[in-house]
Formats: structure tokens, sequence, C-alpha cells
């Protein structure tokens, strides 16, 4: 055989060889093993429902599981700060919300929205103020009517100084004028618990914590803080501006990785998760728990975080909003 042909054989022999090493390589194509996704709240509120639902939903479009850790505390402040310090290589991700882009107006954190990596909007809710069902206020006018004859005494629930709860009952507190009494609580879940208990007067949450005990007749959602009235059985429920009150007030949920992370584990969680809000099972699991649909791509995700950034650290500094 002559030499350039036997060199040509061994060549291809050699590349035959290789295959399987690249093959291996492609068998660990991000992800190879199972992803831990954080709640920053309690176990059983709207972000845990959503998340847990998100990750049964998502394995068939990862490969992997998504393993829900709840990390509660500060508004979801102890949750993100364990996101931003973790090592950015796509296996550990967290739930962000609308707080982020309201606590560290309020100094209850050091870190900021820009020290995320926003991935995709999942969901999107308005806030919602509501009593326990033998409450003495059957409209929202009679909550105002009760909160204006003793200030500063009608207790209100939220999720923790400066969630989306807290900043939504500061902000009709403005409009309405009238003072109302803020307890904080390590997310919505304890919150409406306590309402339950009748330990707060009423709540200031979005719909989705509340509407099991909406339907079960425990709960008595008064208004929404939405631009028309929502859907999935609390279609009777009137916006505050239908009461005359001009405030809009909302909040999302979103899938979020630490700066740093590979752009192609990026790309694959994006893609997953465009697949993932499209399955029938998540949809109808978020219609009956009154989640709002709102999936936004990376691009979308960026500018609302951006804006709502502006848009409260402006509230908090106009209304002089402290932490609880």
């Amino acid at each position: 055989m002559p030499m350039t042909t036997r060199r040509q054989a061994l060549a291809r022999v050699a590349a035959l060889g290789a295959l399987p090493v690249l093959g291996n390589a492609a068998a660990q194509a991000y992800p190879n093993k199972p992803i831990e996704l954080i709640v920053p709240f309690a176990a059983g509120g709207g972000t845990d429902v959503l998340a847990r639902a998100l990750a049964e939903a998502a394995r068939p479009h990862l490969g992997q599981s998504l393993i829900v850790v709840n990390r509660a505390g500060a508004s979801g402040g102890v949750g993100w700060a364990e996101l931003i310090n973790a090592r950015p290589d796509g296996y550990k991700l967290a739930i962000v919300t609308v707080e982020i882009t309201m606590i560290p107006h309020l100094g209850v954190v050091k870190f900021s929205a820009d020290d995320v990596l926003p991935i995709a909007r999942l969901n999107a809710d308005p806030a919602t103020i509501a009593v326990r069902a033998e409450a003495p206020y059957r409209t929202l006018e009679e909550f105002l009517a009760a909160a204006r004859k003793a200030p500063g005494e009608l207790r209100v629930g939220n999720a923790g100084p400066g969630s989306l709860g807290h900043l939504a009952a500061a902000a009709l507190e403005d409009k309405a004028g009238v003072q109302l009494n803020h307890v904080p609580f390590r997310g919505a879940n304890p919150a409406v618990l306590d309402l339950l208990g009748g330990h707060i007067d009423a709540v200031a949450v979005t719909p989705v914590e509340v509407a099991t005990y909406v339907q079960a007749g425990k709960i008595r959602p008064l208004a929404v803080m939405a631009d028309r009235r929502i859907a999935a059985g609390w279609e009777p429920v009137p916006t505050l501006k239908e009461r005359g009150i001009d405030l809009v007030v909302g909040g999302w949920r979103g899938l979020a990785a630490p700066k740093g992370t590979p752009p192609e584990a990026l790309a694959v969680l994006r893609e997953a998760m465009a697949r993932t809000l499209r399955e029938p099972a998540l949809r109808e699991t978020m219609a009956k728990q009154n989640m709002g649909e709102g999936y936004l791509d990376e691009a979308g995700f960026k500018a609302l975080i951006a804006r709502d950034n502006a848009t409260f650290r402006e509230l908090i500094q106009r209304l002089g909003i402290k932490p609880a």
C-alpha cells in the first residue's frame, strides 16, 4: 500500500475511533443532572404553586428534574441572594417576582434587579384586597369607610416588607386617603392563614394566593387592581377603577439565573420555558389557580423589569414607604 494511502486509511480509522468520544461529549450537554429551583417564599403560596406546576411540565423539555427548594425571607431577598451568589453553571435557578424591583429601593437588600439574568416571564397577576367571608365589609367602599373611622387600626397582611401586597396597599392608602396597619409575613400563604384565623382584617396579595379559599366561600375579594375584571370565577369582583380609584398594580413571576451562566445553558432554558408555557396541563393548572398567563421572552422580560424598577422606585420615594 502506498504511504499516502496508508496514512489516509489510518486517519479514517482514527476518525472512526473518535466518534464515541464525540458522542459522549454530546451526551454531557446541558442539563445532565437535576436543576435546583429556588422559590423565595414559603410553601403553599402562589409562587410555590406555580413553581411546582412548572417543574412537572418542564421535565419533558429539559430532560431533567427541576427540584423546588423554598428559601423564604426578606420578601424574596433571602432566596435571590442565594441565586446571585450561586455558581453560574445553570444548575441553580430561581423564581423571581416583581418584588425584586421593589425591595432594593427600601434598603431591605444590598443587591438590585440588575444582579440576576432574566430568562422568561411565566405569568402576570393583579393585586387584590380580600377579607374573610364573615367580615362586616361587603364592598370595598365599606372597607375604606371603616378605615377612615379608625385610622391605622385595620390590619392588612402582606408577603413581607416591600412585597407587592405591601406596596399595593400603600398605594391604595394614598389614592383613597386612608391609613392602614401593614402586617408583614414570610410569604403570602402565612398571611392568608392568619386572615382565616381572624388575626388580621384583610390581605393584599394576588388572586392565586386566595383563589382556593374564595372558591370555598371562606374569603371575599373586594377588588382587583387591574385594568379590567379577571376570569375563573372572579368576574363579579370589580376593579378599583370601577370604584372610582385610578390605580393599577400588578405582579409577575419569572425565571432567572445567576450572572455568568453559560450562553448555551441559557439558550436551552429559554427554549424549554417557551415550550413548557404552552403545555395544556400547565395552562389548565394556572387557570384553575387563577394565575394570569403572561409569557415574555428574554427581551420582553428585561424591558418589563427595567420599567417596573423605575416605577416602584418613584412610588417608594414619593410615598416615603419604609419597611414595616
